[in-house]
């Protein structure tokens, strides 16, 4: 049994970021790979908020989660309206999750100030709101919101909200630092008379402003909270969320809370530069435990003293999290990652040393121009299989030609891509139009490959994101394409990068392509 139950809201939290936008596939993927990692909890946000949210509620259900619970979140019900009449509670029941999370009001200035009612009308609110979700849905989690707030303004009312919220029948009773400016002795203390007043189990979510939304949640969970509320990264308003990729290693490997298996630990890096990736934001690399700084040394007597025993200048090996030791200038290390990364396509290259060097040297090649393989696992994988001789050829490429044409003023571009390739000595010319240069291309390639490999007919693009690498050079800077592909049943990431954008997308798209009748070749072979 698990000491903390780890809840990720970076589907909702997380999206009220500045800058933060996911596609439903983003999402989508973004589930899988939370739950890859052995969260116990996923928020989807509230139904009701956009239709893409309502779409995701839908779709989730066709994943195939083995562990996490998808919970949809909203409000306890309006003043004016009975919980069977609240329109809020009805699209949450809607969404037919397993979890429901409410969030009520526990700091009195809210409840003065903000829904101007009485306070015992808001204890009315926050138990009944509760007993019918309850009635309809397995689990309920109250969200205490400003509850340390409230706990400082007028420590009894927000205790009393809290109790109405047991008697209510919550499974959980959550509690927030909403504002993220409580410290870590106010929270053990608030945390301490709360154990004193309710039996239900307790979680905690807190919100950085301070800076010290770890050690507020550390400090939580010694007081005995056994449910921890976060964000992949911290995205989140404002100054962001709890760190989930810093309290998991915190809580696992400082306080000895077990919270995911070691094997999922080790994928933390990846999944931090995955959820990056997705965002379109550079990441950190001052990031504790996932940041590429987070374990590099340069110069001087850190480089003396790591290289002796890397216990002198780093707090835990960097495997743990997947992260490595880096020297700078002397790049060392990695082949354990490349090795892992084997393992997890199915591939055993424990006893092939001159590929796993092949793969390390063309990885720092490609990232020295800005490839990145965190959400490209696609393009990855084929680097280790050409590494390996195992690569095909699908097709050889003579040309293609692209062609954007803007006719009036108010009209949009046209685009259109003619191709030639040859395949086994047969040469194919094709050509398409799209909404976009990248798409007519895209078109163009695989009406003259499915001719060749009918399973082309299957692929379909579904993502594409472009990232300016370089600053100071305008429109001439290097970009990277990132391509998420699929076909129905798989899919998958692949990357590009140039000075020109339409070479990026080509690099990605071929990629694209040679994975998907790669997985086909893998799966007749299994079969």
């Amino acid at each position: 049994m698990k000491d903390v139950l780890i809840y990720d809201t970076t589907l909702r939290d997380g999206c009220q970021a500045e800058d933060i936008s996911f596609t439903l596939e983003d999402k989508l993927r973004i589930t899988e790979k939370l739950e890859e990692l052995g969260i116990d909890y996923i928020e989807g946000g509230y139904p009701g908020s956009n239709p893409r949210d309502a779409d995701f509620f839908k779709r989730v259900k066709k994943l195939k989660l083995k562990n996490a619970k998808i919970a949809s979140f909203g409000t306890t019900r309006r003043p004016s309206a009975k919980p069977s009449q609240d329109l809020s509670l009805k699209v949450l029941l809607q969404a037919d999750t397993p979890v429901v999370t409410l969030v009520g009001k526990t700091w009195d200035l809210h409840v003065r100030d903000d829904l101007r009612i009485s306070k015992k009308a808001n204890l009315e609110i926050i138990a009944d709101s509760i007993a019918y979700v309850k009635r309809h849905a397995d689990e309920v989690i109250f969200d205490a919101e400003h509850f340390f707030d409230g706990f400082r303004s007028n420590p009894e009312y927000a205790l009393e909200c809290l109790k109405a919220a047991e008697e209510g029948g919550a499974d959980w009773i959550v509690l927030c630092d909403t504002n993220g400016g409580r410290l870590p002795s106010e929270v053990r203390e608030a945390v301490g008379r709360v154990r004193e007043s309710v039996r239900t189990p307790l979680g905690i979510h807190c919100h950085n402003d301070g800076e010290l939304a770890v050690a507020n949640t550390m400090a939580a969970v010694e007081m005995g909270a056994r449910q921890v509320q976060g964000t992949i990264n911290g995205f989140g308003e404002r100054c962001g969320n709890l760190n989930l990729c810093s309290i998991i290693p915190n809580l696992q490997l400082k306080m000895g809370k077990s919270c995911i298996k070691l094997a999922q630990l080790k994928r933390l890096r990846e999944v931090s530069h995955f959820f990056y990736e997705l965002a379109n934001i550079q990441p950190n690399k001052r990031q504790p435990y996932v940041g590429d700084s987070a374990f590099a040394h340069k110069g001087g007597l850190h480089v003396s003293g790591v290289l002796k025993n890397r216990e002198t200048y780093e707090h835990i090996d960097p495997e743990f999290v997947g992260n490595r030791q880096r020297v700078l200038v002397s790049d060392l290390a990695g082949r354990s990652n490349i090795v892992y990364k084997g393992k997890e396509y199915g591939i055993d290259l424990e006893n092939q040393d001159q590929a796993i060097h092949e793969v390390l040297r063309r990885t720092k090649e490609l990232e020295s121009q800005g490839y990145e393989f965190e959400a490209a696992e696609a393009s990855f994988e084929l680097l280790i299989q050409e590494a390996l001789g195992r690569k095909k050829k699908n097709f050889h490429l003579i040309g293609f030609r692209v062609i954007d044409e803007k006719r009036t003023e108010g009209e949009p571009p046209m685009s259109e891509a003619t191709i030639m390739v040859r395949v086994d000595g047969v040469m194919e010319h094709a050509a398409a139009m799209g909404n976009g240069p990248v798409n007519a291309l895209d078109q163009a390639l695989r009406r003259a490959l499915t001719k060749f490999y009918p399973s082309l007919k299957e692929v379909e693009l579904l993502d594409y994101k472009v990232r300016v690498l370089t600053s100071g050079e305008g429109t001439g800077a290097s970009v990277r394409v990132l391509i998420e592909s699929g076909d129905g049943k798989d899919q998958w990431g692949t990357v590009g990068v140039s000075h020109n954008v339409i070479e990026a997308s080509w690099q990605a798209l071929v990629d694209s392509i040679d994975y998907k009748l790669y997985k086909d070749a893998r799966h007749r072979h299994v079969n």
